[in-house]
């Protein structure tokens, strides 16, 4: 995890000071045209930081298979960088897995170099060392994130179906087909939970708060369309 670095101060010695008294400052002066250009240029500087690409990394933790995507965003544009999986159930014990999920995540941290990383949450299930298992690869793709001081974001999987396709109880499929038409890739392997750990990345980009579509009542995937049109395929 990051480490916050703390600094230990060594006692103040008495040393003997030498003051100067300064002469009382001027009063300054200022005219309307200093002020009116001070402003455009802090609004200027807003814009910009307002439409700077952000990045995303979305992940769905997963014991046998974990899902990641990454999205770029600026605005109400969003652009699909890279999916895929990372296959676990081939090694051995749990705690390869979670080295080795750890250890992925940090490459694409490093490859990718992304603002924010989104996460889908445990659902609660009856099985409780299939919780716990699955709460220990959050946790380290979490530590990942921490460990180069990146914000991380839950949100429930019911959220980001609700978000994605307006449907909290859609299917993967459904999911994953919103996504092929939101980010407008073809012939894509079919890997649900890379598409899963997109629409968590999608779901955070709707969420945050400065250029997102409105996220209750399952608008946010409506609004989006309806202002990129060209991206919806008619049958």
């Amino acid at each position: 995890l990051g480490s916050a670095k703390l600094s230990r101060r060594s006692p103040r010695k008495e040393t003997s000071e030498t003051t100067y008294q300064m002469d009382p400052p001027k009063k300054a002066s200022f005219n309307t045209r200093s002020i009116d250009d001070f402003l455009f240029n802090l609004m200027f500087l807003i814009c910009i930081v307002a439409l700077k690409e952000k990045v995303i990394l979305g992940i769905d933790p997963g014991t046998n298979v974990m899902g990641y995507g990454l999205i770029s965003c600026q605005g109400q544009k969003i652009n699909l960088i890279q999916f895929g999986v990372i296959h676990l159930g081939k090694y051995p014990n749990h705690e390869i897995k979670l080295k080795k999920i750890y250890d992925r995540v940090s490459e694409l941290i490093a490859e990718y170099l992304p603002d924010e990383v989104a996460l889908e949450a445990p659902f609660y299930g009856k099985n409780v060392q299939s919780m716990l298992k699955l709460g220990r690869a959050q946790g380290v793709a979490m530590a990942a994130a921490l460990n180069r001081d990146i914000p991380i974001n839950e949100y429930a999987p019911k959220k980001v179906k609700q978000s994605v396709t307006g449907n909290g109880n859609a299917s993967k499929e459904q999911v994953a087909s919103m996504i092929q038409t939101l980010l407008r890739f073809d012939d894509a392997p079919k890997l649900l939970d890379a598409t899963d750990a997109l629409a968590v990345a999608i779901c955070h980009h709707f969420s945050s708060k400065v250029g997102s579509a409105p996220a209750k009542g399952g608008n946010s995937w409506k609004a989006f369309i309806s202002e990129n049109p060209g991206r919806v395929k008619k049958s």
